[in-house]
């Protein structure tokens, strides 16, 4: 697969995942579905199946490329700027990691920043979830 037609699958996983669900619904699902394809990956990899490892590691990356590339630098600034190389950190160490000898654990690491990642946003849907039916109450109160 080239790098262009990696980047268009990227992109397009995360247009379609946020077409069909609420921005952030998108971005914890994504990041669940990024933590799935690392852990095939080590789990093909330890059992030697590399071609298939190596195939949920160009999954797993393409869905952080796709949510790299899909940040708003105008509205999100600093934190836009924040994640973005995050992202591409995560791409990186998956790619540096994986067939070595250290790969499980770095692989252990990388699934966790991930998993916090995901739970940060799950903690920011929620508030913003809760704000709005506030402000919801707050305007059926008033009528």
């Amino acid at each position: 697969m080239t790098q262009n037609s990696t980047a268009y699958l990227a992109n397009n996983a995360y247009r379609t995942a946020a077409a069909a669900v609420p921005p952030l619904k998108a971005v914890i699902m994504l990041c669940d579905g990024a933590i799935t394809f690392l852990q095939k990956a080590q789990e093909a990899h330890e059992a030697q199946r590399f071609e298939e490892g190596h195939g949920y590691l160009t999954r797993a990356t393409a869905i952080l490329r796709g949510l790299s590339h899909n940040l708003d630098f105008n509205r999100g600034g600093a934190l836009a700027d924040r994640l973005y190389k995050t992202y591409n950190a995560l791409i990186i160490a998956c790619l540096r990691s994986y067939g070595r000898p250290h790969a499980k654990e770095s692989f252990r690491r990388i699934i966790a920043s991930l998993a916090e990642l995901r739970d940060a946003w799950k903690h920011v849907e929620a508030t913003t979830g809760q704000a709005g039916k506030a402000k919801a109450a707050e305007s059926a109160g008033r009528r």
